[in-house]
């Protein structure tokens, strides 16, 4: 789970809402200040239990370098509500819903999926979206596995019993005894809190299943000509370093590693990835 280190948004993000197939989806967005000559668009899209505020650190600087910067709640994350039907939480649904948003912000676009949205986004690609690029961000070329994938499982019969509820409750008291946790302001775990409250039992449940089954699509996504990236943090612990480095080879994509982050560099050194993405996007 990414954790934000602020929920301040600077003067350039503010929220909208994008159409989708399956409803509006919540966003924020960071405007280039005046002046600053425009660069394409950029689109973010989160994680697994993740949301648009994953990517709050790095949308002022985007935009501050001219890409408007907009990140998403993929259906049933947060503030993007959705139904009770397993169907509509699947990648393709999902994909479908990415490629609509991008068609909706015109012209060339640079994708960039975090984790399972890079699933996602890859699936966009491959049924027929063309952005600029796409940035495959701590992302993998098949199922999560590992003690990841096994919390995943674990989640399940937590959500049986006692719905989104309960894994908020699960995940507040692992938070308590986790160090890292301890200078997190109060504001950022009330939002973690309310995140899972937010969240769509029946999303979270699919997702994972999703998530833990993915089939390989790398030799899909190359087939398309998309320009790739794949960059990850120093200390990954979803897909290693390993997974993904050999992920950029079958790609023939370029490749970065994120100094001083683990599976969320937007959040935990957004500075170092904000450099690596506008060098990437500009050469």
């Amino acid at each position: 789970m990414s954790v934000p280190p602020s929920l301040q948004r600077p003067a350039e993000v503010r929220r909208i809402e994008l159409p989708a197939p399956s409803g509006p989806l919540a966003a924020l967005t960071g405007e280039p200040p005046p002046g600053v000559a425009p660069r394409p668009d950029v689109l973010l899209v989160p994680g697994y239990t993740g949301s648009k505020e994953d990517f709050l650190p790095i949308l002022a600087p985007l935009a501050r370098a001219g890409h408007r910067a907009t990140a998403i709640d993929l259906r049933g994350q947060y503030e993007s509500a959705g139904p009770d039907d397993p169907a509509a939480y699947t990648v393709d649904a999902l994909a479908k819903d990415v490629a609509a948003v991008l068609a909706s912000l015109g012209g060339g676009v640079h994708l960039v999926g975090h984790s399972f949205g890079g699933l996602v986004t890859r699936r966009a690609v491959t049924t027929g979206s063309r952005p600029l690029s796409l940035t495959l961000l701590g992302s993998g070329p098949a199922a999560l596995g590992g003690h990841r994938a096994a919390i995943v499982e674990l989640m399940r019969p937590v959500i049986a019993e006692g719905g989104v509820a309960a894994i908020a409750e699960a995940s507040a008291a692992l938070d308590r005894e986790d160090p890292k946790m301890a200078g997190v302001p109060a504001e950022v775990t009330d939002f973690l809190r309310n995140r899972w409250l937010a969240a769509s039992p029946t999303g979270v449940l699919t997702m994972g299943a999703e998530l833990v089954t993915a089939v390989d699509e790398v030799d899909a996504l190359a087939a398309t000509g998309v320009p790739t990236f794949v960059v990850h943090g120093e200390a990954d612990d979803a897909w290693s370093p390993a997974v993904q480095r050999a992920m950029a080879e079958r790609l023939g994509a370029g490749y970065a590693v994120v100094p001083g982050a683990v599976h969320s560099p937007a959040c935990e050194a957004p500075g170092p990835l904000v450099e690596i993405l506008l060098g990437l996007w500009s050469g």
